[in-house]
């Protein structure tokens, strides 16, 4: 899962133009008159800049440095104690979540993002060359009434953006962007001067998900002064808080449960539970309302959350004291209060998810085969040649994002263990290689549930593909179809979950940035496999129903179809807790295989008699 708040961070414009000179028709002529009505800003130099600033639900103030001369910045907010932070030193960008760990941002289009906000910051696109950038002249539009100029830009390394100037006054009312799949839009206002120049003192950032993910800044002052070094900008390294092991142990281990191909812990919340934890490298803490209503938390806010599926919902933020997992704790964080699986998913409550807070701060090591993680304080871990293939990654957010290639193309890979798939691609890497005529033998199926709802894709067989140096073969990949959501996310091509990772003893060492892949020998049953039902079905208290049957399944020819609950198999009553074994099994089970299901429809049951068959 993939969290939308981190996504909406505020890059600092100090865009400002003035009193109305002639006709722009053409880019030069649009920025000639917005930088005429600027004046001269310094040419070097730091300018500071102080907000009021509201996202989330919150009020809150964020500060803001920027070097005039390059664009460099450092953003930081804070809100009800809910901090975080974001910069780039001309060369790296970085980011601070609300656990106040800091990472670097090489992944996705987080580099490209870091210099369009310095291109902008430092208004690059006043010089005579456009500042090294591609700048054309889109024409004029009518917004809201008023007639702009639109220009689109595309920085030298970085990615293109869309900024509308207002054709009378030459200020620049807002831009568009693309960021991770969001498309945002900023828009300015309230331009007032500023020791002679005029500066917007109201940002609006909207990343087109509603009301509740609209963030807002008011400029309370600014001020200029002399540069700083740009090691000014760069990530802060304070030492990592909010993790240890009983004792001062090491290491520890503590058993996992492998359900629908998610890794579940029991947990305990300040003393209080246990309650049922699902591990994900692509998430964040979560802690469900039942969590919230019987430790007694108290949740602030309310954001935005986006996953696989092309909805999004909402979220609070909430601060616990204590998460135990075995002898490891994780405390005095933030996490945020929602819901994280409906039970009728997975068929037992989820009361909770941990991800990136723990594993950026203990190295973990998932061991499918055993069914267990090993936790190491990083101060006590060791590499070597035991712990299989090391495989270098950058972070894109909160995800690992490793290099590689699908069936020999190049690809970029997030590393989800919260995704139940083996591989899914991005929409937009499956049309830049038109892998719908590639592969044509496939399905259309429900491949996954998660944030957003249900997740499509076409099914294919991949050949193979590699992580890193690390071969796979014999892969079921998804081709997505998905118009919004993460699948829609144009800077990284596959995201890869625990279909696919449980080949392996996985090792993830957040503080390097390195996986570390040991293959199990022989290569589990369960993997490079696809449901031979063409079902997808959810638990619900008197049997699982069918909420999607894929066209000339096994389902299909059956007779099955969406709205049947499917009451017993092979005379056995079903139960929610077996939802995960009977999914396996119409995934594992040979071509071929006789299931006998009793299915019920209105108030009508009758016996039906599924053959399963490979539909890749």
């Amino acid at each position: 899962m993939k969290s939308a708040l981190a996504a909406l961070t505020m890059y600092a414009a100090m865009m400002t133009a003035g009193a109305a000179w002639g006709q722009a028709d053409t880019a030069r002529a649009i920025l000639d008159a917005n930088h005429k009505a600027v004046g001269d800003l310094p040419a070097a130099g730091t300018a500071r800049l102080a907000y009021d600033y509201r996202a989330s639900g919150l009020d809150g103030t964020q500060s803001t440095m920027i070097d005039l001369a390059t664009g460099a910045y450092a953003n930081a907010q804070e809100s009800d104690d809910i901090p975080a932070a974001d910069g780039y030193d001309g060369k790296v960008p970085w980011q601070m979540d609300i656990s106040r760990s800091y990472t670097t941002q090489l992944g996705g289009d987080r580099l490209a993002l870091a210099i369009n906000g310095a291109y902008r910051n430092a208004n690059r696109w006043w010089r005579d060359d456009f500042g090294d950038a591609i700048v054309t002249y889109a024409g004029r539009e009518v917004v809201d009434g008023h007639p702009r100029d639109h220009l689109v830009v595309t920085p030298k390394g970085g990615k293109r953006f869309d900024a509308w100037f207002d054709a009378d006054t030459h200020l620049l009312a807002g831009i568009a962007e693309d960021r991770q799949f969001f498309h945002m839009r900023e828009s300015y206002s309230d331009y007032r001067p500023v020791d002679g120049a005029l500066v917007t003192h109201t940002i609006v950032v909207d990343p087109g998900v509603g009301e509740d993910g609209l963030v807002t800044a008011k400029l309370k002052h600014a001020t200029f002064g002399p540069a700083q070094p740009l090691s000014a900008y760069g990530m802060p390294r304070p030492p990592l808080t909010g993790a240890t092991i009983v004792g001062g142990a090491p290491s520890t281990t503590v058993p996992f449960r492998l359900l629908n191909n998610h890794i579940y812990v029991q947990a305990t919340v300040n003393g209080k539970g246990p309650y049922t934890f699902i591990v994900d490298t692509g998430g964040h803490t979560l802690l469900s309302s039942r969590i919230v209503n019987e430790v007694g938390l108290q949740p602030v806010g309310k954001g935005v959350e986006s996953g696989a599926g092309e909805g999004h919902g909402t979220t609070g933020f909430v601060h616990y004291d204590e998460i135990a997992i075995g002898d490891v704790r994780l405390r005095d964080q933030m996490g945020f209060a929602t819901e994280i699986y409906d039970k009728s998913i997975e068929g037992i409550p989820v009361d909770g998810m941990v991800g990136y807070e723990l594993l950026r701060r203990m190295v973990t090591t998932i061991d499918y085969e055993h069914r267990t993680m090993t936790f190491t304080d990083p101060a006590h871990f060791v590499p070597g040649a035991n712990l299989g293939v090391a495989v270098p990654f950058e972070f894109y957010d909160h995800l690992p994002f490793v290099v590689g290639s699908i069936d020999g193309r190049p690809a970029t890979f997030d590393i989800d263990t919260g995704s139940r798939s083996e591989i899914d691609l991005t929409g937009p890497y499956v049309a830049k290689y038109d892998l719908r005529a590639r592969y044509p033998k496939g399905t259309l199926a429900t491949t996954g549930w998660g944030v957003g709802g249900p997740a499509r894709a076409y099914v294919v067989r991949l050949p193979s593909l590699k992580l890193g140096p690390v071969a796979v073969d014999n892969i079921a990949a998804g081709l997505s179809d998905m118009k919004a959501g993460s699948f829609s996310d144009p800077n990284y091509d596959a995201n890869i979950g625990t279909a696919l990772l449980k080949r392996f003893v996985v090792t993830f060492d957040y503080a390097h940035q390195v996986m570390y892949l040991r293959r199990i020998v022989p290569t589990p049953a369960d993997v490079g496999t696809f449901d031979r039902s063409g079902l997808w079905f959810n638990a619900k208290a008197d049997g699982y129903e069918i909420t999607d049957v894929a066209r000339d399944s096994a389902g299909a020819k059956a007779g099955l179809a969406v709205g049947d609950v499917i009451t017993a198999i092979d005379g056995k009553p079903v139960t929610p807790e077996g939802l995960s074994d009977a999914r396996r099994r119409l995934r594992s089970d040979a071509a071929g295989t006789a299931v006998a299901l009793t299915v019920r429809h209105g108030g009508t049951e009758r016996g039906v008699t599924l053959t399963l068959a490979d539909q890749i």
